[in-house]
């Protein structure tokens, strides 16, 4: 999306991708909430759908289902695979040139100009530009380069584990949502349908409550119970930030976008919009800065203020929901949904489950104050 952004204001646009396919390996769960959003950002093309998902359900450590349906039409599974590939074409067309199988292994800066050492097919090159956007994520190598502060504490990254799995049995139009200490210490389980018998099933752990391997082991526990006729076709796993965003998300001639800036969603772990929304900033912010000849840090600022006043500022908010609720014993979870049962959950923001539960548990209101100043 930067480099789309970038391109169609007339910037001269270079985007490299490591691999000799974008969107191989798929390292997501593919879902996305609210398909509005998508539609806000993107025309998606048919073939990025892997399903339409109408609601979802939560199941509580006793099992109490709550459901939602979604609001702004539902939500996508996407195919990754096809979705990424798709808007690196759709970043072609309006101009920017694309080199697959080219690593980045270098960063240096000097004279106002940012030189990038690669390996492209294999084959060493050095690429010279005004500005550079880091959008390779959450052990981002341009972070590091730039001297950026990028580390994550154990209690602000999800640990992942996910198959995709084949089962007749699945619901093809909700998603499953499975939470409890026992089950996802700090995370949660989720079953993404994405059509045809096929399903991403997978764990998010917190980081300081995992240990390795710990998330397959658990994983492959839930599929014994809940989902013994499956059958594992791929597996991934990986970690997600789950913190505030970066302190500075900007250097002189650098940009950080998407996980690279830990701009997902503390609560949830997805981070596809807030991304994709950050990379249409980023580039906006691009092509004034190069238009103008300078791309240091204080012209940059303008797209960190740009992020903080909008998704960051929310973002802010869902981190401290997230550690409201990775504080909740299982009695607590089972308490909340049994007094949410019966009500449609997409008209409920996190403060009005948090509040819920309060009204249930008014001891909570004091460990609540705590957390969430």
């Amino acid at each position: 999306m930067a480099a789309k952004t970038a391109a169609e204001a007339g910037l001269d646009v270079l985007l490299i991708e490591k691999r000799q396919e974008i969107g191989e390996p798929v390292r997501c769960a593919e879902g996305i909430g609210l398909r509005s959003e998508l539609q806000e950002l993107i025309d998606p093309d048919p073939a990025w759908i892997s399903s339409h998902i109408e609601g979802a359900r939560l199941y509580s450590p006793d099992d109490t289902v709550l459901s939602s349906r979604g609001s702004g039409g539902g939500g996508y599974v996407l195919e990754r695979k096809e979705f990424d590939r798709g808007l690196a074409v759709r970043a072609a067309e309006c101009g920017a040139e694309v080199l697959v199988k080219t690593r980045a292994v270098g960063l240096t800066r000097s004279e106002g100009r940012s030189q990038v050492s690669v390996l492209c097919r294999g084959k060493p090159a050095k690429i010279e530009a005004l500005l550079v956007i880091g959008a390779d994520g959450v052990e981002s190598k341009t972070a590091q380069w730039a001297g950026m502060d990028s580390r994550l504490s154990p209690d602000d990254i999800m640990v992942c584990a996910q198959f995709l799995v084949s089962d007749s049995g699945l619901d093809s139009d909700c998603c499953d949502f499975f939470f409890g200490n026992s089950l996802a210490p700090g995370g949660y389980i989720w079953i993404f349908p994405k059509g045809r018998g096929l399903a991403n099933v997978g764990i998010g752990l917190q980081g300081s409550r995992s240990r390795p391997g710990l998330p397959l082991r658990l994983l492959e526990r839930f599929l014994e119970k809940r989902m013994p006729k499956a059958r594992v076709l791929e597996m991934v796993s990986g970690g997600i930030p789950t913190s505030a965003t970066m302190k500075s998300i900007t250097s002189d001639g650098i940009m950080l976008v998407g996980d690279a800036a830990h701009q997902s969603d503390p609560l949830t772990g997805g981070g596809i919009i807030s991304s994709m929304r950050a990379g249409v900033m980023a580039g906006k912010v691009a092509a004034k800065a190069v238009s103008s000849g300078d791309a240091s840090q204080p012209v940059l600022q303008e797209y960190e203020d740009l992020w903080a006043s909008s998704w960051g500022r929310h973002l802010d908010r869902r981190l401290k929901a997230k550690r409201f609720f990775s504080s909740l014993s299982d009695d607590d979870i089972n308490r909340l949904a049994a007094s949410l049962q019966g009500r449609d959950l997409s008209r409920f923001s996190p403060a009005d489950m948090l509040w819920s539960l309060v009204k249930q548990s008014p001891r909570m209101l004091w460990s609540m104050r705590k957390l969430m100043i």
